[in-house]
């Protein structure tokens, strides 16, 4: 396998946001909770996550992940057509995050920075 990023993205509510700075640390979405891991996105497919799971909504943050600061923690699995997604197994220390900025995304799918 190739060497994966050293950096992913996570999209979430304003309201998440706040209550990880608050915390120190993110649990994850009811989406993340059911499914054991937190999502997140690599550069490359950002874009399409935005666009699928997020279309239409305002009021979310777009967050950058240092993987290196989670090490094990982080698992590449095949998800969407195949391709590698990042997913945490814990939690996501405020720490591991930089450059946090507001998100949009329009309803056909476009993210607005």
């Amino acid at each position: 396998m190739s060497q994966m990023p050293d950096v992913a993205w996570k999209v979430l509510s304003v309201a998440d946001w706040k209550l990880m700075l608050a915390e120190g640390r993110y649990e994850g979405s009811p989406v993340d909770l059911a499914d054991g891991y937190i999502h997140l996105s690599a550069a490359d497919q950002l874009q399409a996550t935005a666009a699928k799971h997020y279309a239409g909504q305002t009021d979310l943050m777009l967050v950058e992940v240092d993987l290196t600061v989670l090490a094990d923690d982080v698992v590449w699995e095949p998800s969407r057509g195949g391709a590698l997604f990042p997913h945490i197994y814990g939690v996501l220390p405020v720490s591991a995050t930089r450059n946090p900025r507001p998100l949009s995304v329009s309803a056909d799918g476009q993210m607005i920075l």
